[in-house]
């Protein structure tokens, strides 16, 4: 199980775009995340008529590393760290370390 998963909010805690928050797109391999206009790059394409893809500079997410970024604790306000433990039916959650809440429910 990881700490983040897909459609978490989560906070940059270091880099050029610290501070923003966003939503978590995609995960990759090795620990990298994509996040909603996080960490924007500008990329030259060429076009591909085929896929209808105009040519030109385009901007996108890059990938951010998961040391750089925390989940968003909405009861805080903040980054948090983020725990497991067992639940009563014997299901694994994740849970805020600050505050004991239950991420997934």
């Amino acid at each position: 199980m990881e700490r983040i998963r897909k459609g978490d909010e989560v906070i940059v805690i270091a880099g050029r775009s610290k501070g923003q928050r966003g939503h978590v797109l995609k995960v990759l391999k090795d620990r990298r995340f994509l996040v909603e206009n996080v960490n924007m790059v500008k990329r030259h394409q060429k076009p591909d008529p085929q896929a209808q893809k105009p040519g030109g500079i385009i901007e996108r997410e890059a990938p951010i590393h998961a040391s750089n970024v925390m989940l968003f604790n909405p009861a805080t306000g903040k980054g948090d760290r983020v725990g497991f433990k067992f639940l009563e039916d014997g299901r694994k959650v994740r849970f805020y370390r600050s505050t004991g809440e239950v991420v997934d429910i």
